[in-house]
Order: structure tokens, then C-alpha cells, then sequence
């Protein structure tokens, strides 16, 4: 069976503005000739002219938060509960079941920066795409923010999911979800604004604390959204396992049966 695969996730790269100044990864690049020290010290005697070419490894050293790069945040990024009151589940605790299922990709380019998504917005383009939800369905969210990646304006673009549009997918059985946007919110210098005017602070990451009501997990800074049709694919985003995390790093991949694609309408 032939598959094609399209990587939707971000690098982790030095100096490329996927973060808030002062958040992002650190990567130290090491490489063939400046290891040779570390190689040398299992091998008492080893010359640097005994090596072919006289090169060691490659290798990196990497400071990275949890929520750096293309990662899956757990329920327990959101709040210490989910499910009305249940202990909020850590990122080894997912369900790899939720990791690997059919995905639909919301095409909301269209909106503008700050906009907090509402159901209606979430039923007309499901209704454009002709796509009925069906459960553990994996909702990729394609914002405007894909298009300012690069540059200092990526963490304030793009429209943002509200609660009721997030329990709106999640009363209809999604469990994971996803935004190639910094945040599955509106960015928060549009909701500080709106939270100054108003003093509701329930303004605040509405999106993530619907996550208090139905746990669920979702994808951030997600890439290349754009090379997707809205469904008829499946995403793969396991996340890497680590004990009681918030979130984990996760290469997303698309992946396209092409004897199904062919065969659909």
C-alpha cells in the first residue's frame, strides 16, 4: 500500500521567533572536530590522526522547554483537573489512541488576529467542507498565524479557539486538537486588551479551560497546514514520554493513504 507523508510539525532551531523573547530553544551545535576531547577520554592513547579524517561525532546540546517547538499539551498544561473534578492526566498518562486517528483541518485564515472562534464559525466551516465530526477525529485549526512564521509577528497572529467553540468539539467526541498558531487561544496581547476593558478574567485561555469540563490534548505551533485538504488523511503526533509533563515535544505528520485518496469522491 503506497502512503504519502506530509510533515506538519516546526524545527526547533536558534533565533527564529517561534516564542516570546526570551522563550525560545537554545541548540549548541558540537561538531566532528570539536568532540574529538570527548571521544578520546573512553580511548587512553587516541590521536586525533587516527580517526578517518581525524573527526569524532556530531552531536548537540539542546535547552528546550517542554512547550517549545511542535508539542502535544496534556490536560494537566490546563488546569490540576479535567472531566468536572477528576485529576488532570501528565503527558505520559495520554491515550495513544487519541495520537494516531482520521484528521479534518478547519480553514480559518480568513479571520483576523485575535478573533476567538465561536461554534457557528466551527459549524459553517464544517458545513463548506461537507465533514460530519465523528469521534476521536483529530481538528487541525489552519490560522493566519502559518503565514507569519519567521518573523516577530508569529506570536500574535492568528485567530484563537474560545470555550464554547472547543467544547463544541469536544461534546462531539474530539479529544485532540490542533493550531499552527503559538497558542490554541486568541494571542494574549488581544485578550489583555479585551481583559483591561472588561475585568473578565474567564477571558483568559478560555480555550485551554474548557479542558476542565472534557480533558483533552492539543497540537501547538503546527506547520504547513495550508498543504492539507480538509480531510481524507490521518495525523500521527505521539508525544515524547515524559514522566508527570505538561506537554511534550511531537513530530506531526499527515499521513495519506493514496489507494483511498483515489478511490473518494
Amino acid at each position: 500500500m503506497k502512503r504519502r507523508f506530509i510533515d506538519i510539525s516546526m524545527h526547533l532551531e536558534n533565533d527564529i521567533p517561534s516564542d516570546p523573547p526570551g522563550l525560545g530553544p537554545k541548540i549548541q551545535y558540537i561538531d566532528h572536530q570539536m568532540s574529538y576531547g570527548d571521544l578520546a577520554q573512553f580511548f587512553p592513547g587516541l590521536k586525533r590522526e587516527d580517526l578517518p579524517d581525524g573527526e569524532a561525532w556530531a552531536v548537540e546540546d539542546v535547552q528546550l522547554n517542554t512547550h517549545n517547538g511542535t508539542h502535544l499539551d496534556a490536560p494537566w498544561h490546563f488546569a490540576s483537573t479535567m472531566d468536572g473534578g477528576e485529576r488532570a492526566i501528565a503527558i505520559d498518562e495520554v491515550d495513544l489512541n487519541w495520537c494516531f486517528q482520521p484528521g479534518v483541518k478547519l480553514d480559518f485564515r480568513h479571520l483576523p488576529d485575535g478573533y476567538v472562534v465561536q461554534p457557528a464559525d466551527v459549524e459553517a466551516e464544517l458545513d463548506r467542507i461537507e465533514h460530519r465530526l465523528q469521534p476521536l477525529e483529530i481538528v487541525v485549526v489552519n490560522t493566519r498565524a502559518g503565514s507569519a512564521y519567521g518573523t516577530p509577528a508569529y506570536t500574535r497572529a492568528g485567530c484563537g479557539m474560545g470555550y464554547e467553540a472547543t467544547l463544541y468539539l469536544l461534546e462531539r467526541g474530539v479529544r485532540l486538537t490542533g493550531t499552527d498558531a503559538w497558542s490554541w487561544d486568541a494571542p494574549f496581547a488581544y485578550t489583555a486588551k479585551k481583559y483591561a476593558e472588561t475585568g473578565d478574567a474567564s477571558l483568559i485561555w478560555e480555550g485551554h479551560k474548557a479542558g476542565r469540563d472534557i480533558g483533552y490534548c492539543h497540537l501547538e505551533k503546527l506547520h504547513n497546514l495550508e498543504a492539507l485538504p480538509a480531510d481524507g488523511f490521518f495525523i500521527s503526533c505521539f508525544p515524547v514520554k515524559i514522566r508527570g509533563a505538561s506537554a511534550g515535544w511531537t513530530r506531526a505528520v499527515a499521513i495519506f493513504d493514496e489507494a483511498l485518496c483515489a478511490n473518494s469522491p
